[in-house]
C-alpha cells in the first residue's frame, strides 16, 4: 500500500506538470490518466500474470512497468530541482538577472527538455547496469594455515534472478567469476527476485562453475518473496550451500557463517539464534568471514569475524536515490572498518531490482584475495 502511495504520487506530480507544460485540458488528458493508472499497477498486473502461468505477458508487463519507473524517477527528481531552483531564484533578494531566469525553468520548453534529458539518462543507466565491473579486494592477514598462502573469494550479491534478469545474465556472471577462478564463490542473497517462475535452465549456469573449496549463500529479503521453500531449492540446484544461521570450516583453510535475512520474521518464521552465538569464538584462530545479507554490523558480533560480505542496497542504484538509502543503510557501499577489528565489504550488487538501470552506481562481482602473511 505504501509502495503505491508513493508510485501513485509520482504519478500525480507528473500528470500536473504535463498538463500544465503542455496545456492540455481534461479531456485530452484523459487517456493521459489511463495510461498512468495502467502504468502505476504494473508491478501488481506482472504479479498476477506470472502467478498465473502466463510467463511470456508477465516478462512483458515486467519490462515494459519497470522501464518506465526508471524514466519516471529521472523525470520526477529533475522537475522537482527545477521545482526548487525557480523558487530560489523568485526570492526577492535575488530579483534581476536571477530573476529573469526563473521562467526559463518552467513552460513547454523546459518540460520537453527534462523530459529528453529523463530518456537519455534511463538509456545510459540501462547500459550501465549490463556492464558488471570486478572490484578486487586484498586482505593480508597471518590467520591463514601455513598450507594455504592465498585462497581467492568471488562474491556475487542482489542478482535478483527472474522476470528481468535470466539466462544471458546469468550467463555473463557465470563466465566473469569463472574467469576469475576463485577458491570459493559465495552469494550473499537476493540471488531470486520477488518471482521464481519458468526459470528453467538458471541453476545450471551457476551449477557448472567451477570452485574447489565450494559455493555457500544467504538468504536475503526477495528469497522469502519469492517463497523461501522454493528459493531454497533453486538456490540449491545451482551448486550453493545455504547456510542458515550456521557456521562451517572450510577446506581447513577459513571458517564461514551465514545468517538468515530478518525478513523471515515477517512471514511468521521463527528467528534464529543470535548472530554472536552462530560466530562464537574464532575457532583456532581461523580467518572468519559472515556472510550476512544486509550491510549492519550487530554490536556482540564485533571481534568474532575478521570479513563481513553484506550487499542488500545496490548503492542506491539510481542516484540520487543513494541519498535515500543512506538514512538507513549508512554503510552503502565498498569496505568499511569493523569496531573490534575486521573489514565489512558492502557491494555495490550484480543485478538490479525493478528498473534495469543503474545511474553512478555499477554492477559488480567482488574477487577478495586473502593473502597469508609471515
Amino acid at each position: 500500500m505504501t509502495f503505491l502511495l508513493v508510485y501513485g504520487s509520482a504519478h500525480a506530480y507528473f500528470f500536473v506538470k504535463a498538463k500544465a507544460a503542455l496545456g492540455f485540458g481534461w479531456g485530452s488528458g484523459f487517456p493521459v490518466l489511463l495510461v498512468l493508472s495502467v502504468f502505476v499497477c504494473a508491478p501488481i498486473i506482472t504479479y498476477s500474470l506470472g502467478r498465473h502461468g502466463h510467463a511470456n505477458a508477465a516478462r512483458i508487463a515486467a519490462h515494459a512497468g519497470y522501464l518506465w519507473m526508471g524514466i519516471l524517477f529521472f523525470l520526477t527528481w529533475l522537475n522537482l530541482a527545477a521545482d526548487l531552483a525557480r523558487l530560489l531564484l523568485r526570492i526577492p533578494a535575488h530579483f534581476g538577472i536571477a530573476g529573469n531566469a526563473a521562467p526559463v525553468l518552467s513552460g513547454r520548453t523546459a518540460f520537453l527538455c527534462i523530459a529528453a534529458l529523463s530518456i537519455v539518462l534511463a538509456a545510459y543507466s540501462a547500459v550501465e547496469a549490463a556492464r558488471i565491473r570486478v572490484v578486487r579486494v586484498r586482505i593480508a592477514t597471518d590467520r591463514l594455515p601455513p598450507s594455504v598462502p592465498r585462497l581467492r573469494i568471488a562474491q556475487i550479491s542482489d542478482l535478483h534472478l527472474g522476470l528481468i534478469h535470466r539466462n544471458s545474465k546469468a550467463r555473463d556472471v557465470a563466465e566473469i567469476v569463472a574467469r576469475e577462478r576463485p577458491d570459493l564463490f559465495v552469494s550473499t542473497g537476493d540471488l531470486v527476485d520477488g518471482q521464481l517462475d519458468n526459470v528453467d535452465g538458471l541453476s545450471e549456469i551457476f551449477r557448472e562453475i567451477p570452485a574447489p573449496m565450494g559455493k555457500y549463500a544467504v538468504t536475503g529479503n526477495h528469497e522469502y518473496y519469492a517463497g523461501i521453500v522454493r528459493s531454497i531449492a533453486f538456490t540449491r540446484r545451482a551448486g550453493f550451500a545455504l547456510l542458515r544461521n550456521e557456521a562451517v570450516l572450510v577446506g581447513n583453510a577459513v571458517r564461514l557463517a551465514g545468517v538468515d535475512d530478518p525478513t523471515q520474521a515477517r512471514f511468521g518464521l521463527p528467528a534464529g539464534p543470535p548472530e554472536a552465538d552462530v560466530l562464537g569464538n574464532r575457532e583456532g584462530g581461523r580467518f572468519t568471514i559472515l556472510l550476512k545479507h544486509r550491510p549492519a554490523i550487530e554490536p556482540g558480533s564485533a571481534g568474532k569475524f575478521d570479513l563481513q560480505l553484506s550487499g542488500h542496497t545496490h548503492h542506491g542504484q539510481i542516484f540520487p536515490f543513494r541519498l535515500f538509502s543512506r538514512l538507513f543503510y549508512p554503510l552503502l557501499g565498498g569496505d568499511h572498518p569493523v569496531p573490534g577489528g575486521g573489514t565489512l565489504h558492502v557491494s555495490r550488487g550484480t543485478g538490479t531490482w525493478g528498473p534495469p538501470m543503474r545511474f553512478l552506481a555499477p554492477p559488480e562481482i567482488t574477487v577478495i584475495d586473502l593473502e597469508r602473511t609471515p
